[in-house]
């Protein structure tokens, strides 16, 4: 009896978590391929990726790793942290839309870092999401900042 509640429970987790995906898919309409900040559903999609793939370097409030602008004896940067005190928020949305996909690498050719390149884990859809989330924890004077980058980034 037991073994069929916890399966039960399972099977209802995972259809939540898929009808969840779905709707956002299908309410966001036509912004596929951004991240926005303001969509509760993308943003809660979003954070649950965070936690799963991204907190463990990342930290679970953003906050990064430690000296994260010291070098390790590897030569590589700790991971920073994607608040308000990084410096993720000075980057456009495609651009760190490539770097999470891609890897720095793809951006700074030769650099090296621990993070991985998530091209082969997440789909491009989970990376905005994660993405909108980040960004959605930002005060609204970045926001606004944010909106600026953006604009600038597709002239």
């Amino acid at each position: 009896m037991r073994r069929k509640f916890l399966l039960w429970l399972s099977v209802g987790g995972s259809l939540a978590g898929a009808a969840t995906l779905a709707g956002w898919l299908v309410l966001r309409g036509g912004d596929a391929g951004r991240a926005n900040p303001d969509d509760i559903v993308q943003v809660a999609y979003g954070h649950t990726i965070y936690l799963t793939r991204c907190a463990s370097c990342h930290g679970i409030h953003l906050e990064g790793q430690p000296n994260w602008r010291e070098h390790l004896p590897n030569g590589r940067l700790p991971a920073p942290p994607h608040n308000a005190e990084g410096h993720t928020w000075h980057h456009p949305d495609r651009q760190l839309f490539q770097m999470v996909k891609y890897g720095l690498a793809s951006l700074v050719p030769g650099y090296q870092t621990d993070m991985p390149i998530f091209k082969e884990i997440l789909s491009d859809d989970e990376i905005w999401a994660v993405l909108a989330y980040i960004e959605s924890q930002w005060p609204p004077h970045i926001r606004q900042a944010r909106k600026r980058i953006n604009r600038q980034a597709a002239d």
